[in-house]
């Protein structure tokens, strides 16, 4: 009986394959068009009236991502068997009824206490009072998706021995049409210590081409990546070199832009507790809180790419030897 025990132990010790020996790529590649698609149709669809925060819509949302990762088998963080974590309507001053940021967690296999966040805000504006349901494909769908894939790909990676060395913890965040509320609930009350976060790779809008890169689906804007570290910074640039060869477009990264997108989603509660970030954005579009923002006006090629290219990103901070280095932290 001991020696079957021993020789189990080994065995289930030897399911961890180096990852230094795993090709990146290979995993990327199983972010798709077609899943992406697949997903956004459905999720931006009438059905979901609009996602608006706390109110049915919203929770179907909610139901959709759980069940996304129940099927991938990505579990949630310990303490969260619903993968709720559940926002109480007090946190919104009663104006809001209670909502809930949805969690899928991978631990790591050799820093496990070392966490990296990847987030996007699944929330919407809801219906107005003529009934135009505001679907929101592109804010506040195409990046929750593209979470959903990046989580398989790396749940793909771990079935093949690949666990990363660091743990991710992927959050679709509520409120953020709110006020950044979701991921303001989180930093106050996080899952995992802050002080232990690494970083944060947020999405939001990533499905449309802007009127300044037409006809190119091969750009994203980045913002904030090289405002507390320059490891993060350099790194997301040699990751994009080596794989994905895409145009980081750093327009709205300047401290002058009169747009602040800097200041304007969920990556910025984490950047304001020394979290260095990436914020990853399409561009605006004439459908922007508007009625028309739907699944078939979505650039799935684009979207797939700059999946891949966040993927390849976390893949490269998880699995680095040394933690990144703030060298810019804000008083």
């Amino acid at each position: 009986m001991l020696l079957v025990a021993v020789t189990a132990g080994v065995v289930a010790c030897g399911t961890q394959k180096n990852v230094e020996n795993a090709n990146p790529m290979e995993y990327a590649e199983t972010i798709t068009t077609s899943e992406l698609q697949n997903n956004l149709t459905t999720f931006a669809s009438d059905e979901y009236e609009g996602r608006n925060t706390g109110e049915p819509g919203q929770k179907k949302a909610a139901e959709f991502i759980v069940n996304e990762y129940q099927k991938m088998g990505i579990e949630a963080p310990e303490g969260y068997s619903n993968y709720y974590q559940e926002i109480p309507t007090e946190f919104f001053n009663g104006n809001l009824k209670a909502s809930e940021n949805v969690l899928g967690y991978i631990k790591g296999s050799e820093k496990p206490e070392e966490i990296l966040v990847i987030t996007s805000h699944y929330d919407h504006v809801g219906v107005d009072d003529e009934g135009n349901i505001f679907n929101g494909a592109d804010d506040g769908g195409s990046g929750p998706m593209a979470i959903l894939e990046v989580a398989e790909a790396f749940k793909e990676a771990q079935k093949d021995g690949y666990t990363p060395k660091r743990s991710i913890l992927f959050i679709h965040l509520t409120g953020e049409e709110k006020g950044l509320l979701g991921s303001k609930y989180y930093v106050e009350n996080p899952v995992f210590p802050l002080a232990n976060t690494v970083a944060n790779l947020n999405m939001d809008m990533i499905g449309r081409i802007d009127k300044d890169h037409e006809g190119n689906d091969n750009y994203i804007y980045l913002i904030g990546s090289d405002k507390l570290s320059t490891d993060l910074h350099e790194l997301s640039e040699n990751v994009n070199s080596e794989y994905m060869n895409m145009e980081l477009d750093y327009t709205y990264n300047d401290e002058n832009d009169p747009n602040r997108f800097y200041y304007r989603s969920d990556h910025y509660n984490f950047a304001k507790n020394n979290i260095p970030v990436i914020f990853y954005f399409n561009g605006v579009h004439p459908d922007y809180h508007k009625p028309t923002d739907t699944a078939e006006k979505i650039e799935y090629e684009a979207l797939k790419k700059r999946a891949q290219l966040v993927f390849l990103t976390a893949w490269e901070i998880a699995n680095r030897d040394e933690r990144l280095v703030v060298d810019k932290a804000e008083e």
